[in-house]
């Protein structure tokens, strides 16, 4: 077991609602609800508006309760990187005891919650997606294996999935598709990151790509998941959800997302100090807003459907 057992030594007198908030990773529980919401409004299916809104709210909760228990396992190595020193626990604000109970507690409630306001499919999808991201990828995974992005991006990828379940009580080729998708930008997204803050995670010991095979490798690595990438994104484009809105924002993205990655892949470590992490930045930033503008489209392509412009007719 890592050095982030239970503790209950940390002062948390000053600890108040943001700090533990803030144990739910925020960020990312906004790209959890806002995949989710997509899935379940671009599914054939239409869903109470009372009950979508309940649904997206216990899977923003299980989200954020895997965050408080990634917090919690990672409190060691978050002590010792500069990008996650002021995190609650490390910060001194929170006990790990206390997030731990947090994300347990939490956890168990969305998944129940869910399985009441939606049915049994969707609470199963998010009960696995909390277990994958903080016992496959955070307990096992992040320390073990430099592929611990890719296998682990899996956890981020499931929401999707999640609100078309709760739309249709099922699984489909759209929302695996939507899967896939988020699942081939994870690597890429978090490698180009990885290349800039180097540093970090050697300090931390986590067997970053970077860290265990160097540059040259990483760099070959996001070029090759972006291609992959590029050909989930234009066969989820074909499928009921996709059209004519989504592909053109699909081939534009994507030929860029390529040509960010081939730069990456082309860039010389022996370049100036004002080059220095360029290109690698410039895709981090472009990664930053595909997925939000990949789901967008398809967002724009369900509010046409009504009105006989969406989709591929």
């Amino acid at each position: 077991m890592s050095d982030a057992s239970i503790q209950t030594t940390t002062d948390t007198r000053d600890a108040g609602f943001g700090d533990y908030f803030a144990l739910l990773k925020p960020r990312v529980m906004s790209l959890v609800v806002f995949t989710a919401l997509v899935g379940l409004l671009v599914a054939p299916v239409g869903v109470n508006p009372v009950v979508g809104l309940a649904a997206i709210l216990f899977i923003a909760v299980g989200g954020g309760a895997s965050g408080a228990l990634n917090m919690w396992w990672d409190a060691d190595i978050d002590r010792k990187m500069r990008r996650t020193q002021s995190r609650p626990i490390p910060a001194g604000k929170v006990t790990e005891g206390d997030a731990f109970a947090l994300g347990m507690t939490l956890s168990v409630m969305a998944v129940v919650m869910l399985g009441l306001a939606a049915n049994i499919v969707a609470a199963a999808l998010l009960a696995f997606t909390i277990f994958f991201y903080a016992v496959v990828y955070t307990i096992w995974l992040k320390r073990w294996t430099p592929h611990n992005i890719v296998i682990g991006g899996a956890a981020g990828a499931f929401p999707p999935m999640i609100g078309w379940a709760v739309a249709t009580g099922g699984v489909s080729i759209e929302s695996i598709l939507m899967f896939a998708l988020t699942f081939a930008w994870t690597p890429p997204h978090f490698w180009a990151l990885a290349l800039f803050t180097k540093g970090d995670y050697a300090n931390a010991g986590v067997p970053m790509l970077t860290v265990t095979h160097g540059r040259k490798t990483t760099r070959a690595h996001i070029l090759g998941y972006s291609l992959v990438l590029a050909v989930v994104a234009i066969a989820l484009g074909v499928t009921s959800i996709g059209g004519p809105v989504y592909m053109a924002v699909a081939v534009v993205l994507n030929g860029m997302f390529i040509k960010g990655a081939w730069d990456v892949f082309r860039r010389d470590d022996a370049a100036s100090d004002a080059d220095k992490h360029k290109a690698e930045r410039g895709l981090f930033k472009l990664s930053l807003i595909y997925l939000f503008l990949h789901y967008g489209a398809l967002l724009v392509e369900a509010s046409l459907k009504p009105f006989g412009l969406g989709g591929w007719g």
